[in-house]
């Protein structure tokens, strides 16, 4: 499957002029982003002095308090580091399903939705990085310097497609290796692998990554709609399994999806990362400017989203 040519609408994009992509972590940074850090540097709002130090910057001496005073001091100003905001997309077959057709399956979904993420954060002038991946990564996009990346970027995701198996331990592994400073990282998946293989967020967490679980799923994900003898095929393994599904068991694997999420979230808490159910039901203006703007677990957001 192929990701839809046209992503997002003008209007769309009008609106998300009006946000900003917020994070809960400070990060030792590059200076020139949106977000004021709590570490002091160069900057361009006053925070303190402090005493001056031999190798201190004297571009930074406070002259006039030093003729009042005869004492040198160092001007201190909130650092604003530009965050890495890295988007990681789920290309794996199993994202080609979930709607009645191609433009409301889970990967269109995730692509228009990576698209806004883009945006916004290119608004505000952060570093942008699109990695898709399924049990590897593929070659990824990086883009900084403002709106005008935009177009380039929306051409790069329109031209992803889905293919083969999900798996998390080797694309996490990789990208830890590829990705050595601490960011900002979504994750874009309906986090249906194979064997129990489980995305391991602690690594992650424990790299310095701040990480978002945005957990996709179709309605049919859920609420399975058919009855009677069915035929079903994996759609990345081609296994073809028969079963009979009627209102009982249809609860039972209602139930057992339930508990899938609620581990998917209780897991994420454990590594200190932020968990969100989106349906692509959902309209996805809906889901940027209330679900993930008024998402909260715990004291803090799951993703905060401000307005500029």
């Amino acid at each position: 499957m192929r990701a839809p040519a046209q992503l997002l609408s003008k209007e769309t994009l009008e609106r998300l002029e009006r946000l900003t992509i917020r994070w809960r972590q400070s990060f030792q940074g590059r200076i020139g982003g949106d977000i004021v850090s709590r570490y002091a540097g160069v900057g361009h709002e006053f925070l303190d002095h402090r005493h001056f130090q031999q190798g201190d910057d004297m571009r930074a001496v406070n002259w006039r308090a030093y003729m009042r005073l005869e004492r040198l001091f160092l001007k201190l100003f909130r650092s604003e580091p530009r965050i890495p905001v890295r988007i990681l997309i789920d290309t794996s077959e199993s994202m080609a399903c979930g709607g009645e057709g191609p433009a409301t399956a889970k990967f269109s979904y995730a692509c228009r939705l990576a698209a806004a993420l883009c945006y916004v954060g290119l608004v505000r002038l952060e570093t942008i990085v699109l990695q898709p991946f399924s049990d590897t990564l593929a070659e990824s996009f990086r883009a900084h310097g403002g709106r005008l990346r935009y177009a380039q970027a929306a051409k790069y995701l329109s031209g992803l497609e889905t293919g083969g198996g999900t798996a998390f331990q080797r694309p996490v592994r990789d990208y830890l290796m590829k990705y050595r400073v601490p960011g900002l990282t979504f994750v874009l998946s309906d986090f249906l692998a194979h064997g129990g293989d489980e995305l391991p967020m602690d690594h992650l967490a424990d790299e310095g990554h701040e990480v978002h679980l945005l957990h996709l799923a179709g309605p049919a994900d859920r609420e399975p709609p058919w009855r009677g003898e069915l035929e079903l095929r994996e759609a990345e393994s081609d296994a073809v399994i028969r079963i009979t599904l009627d209102d009982d068991s249809a609860g039972e694997y209602r139930d057992a999806y339930d508990q899938f999420c609620a581990s998917l979230e209780r897991r994420a808490a454990r590594s200190r990362a932020k968990y969100l159910h989106l349906s692509t039901a959902l309209p996805l203006e809906q889901a940027l400017f209330r679900q993930l703007a008024e998402a909260r677990i715990n004291a803090g957001r799951a993703m905060e989203f401000g307005r500029a």
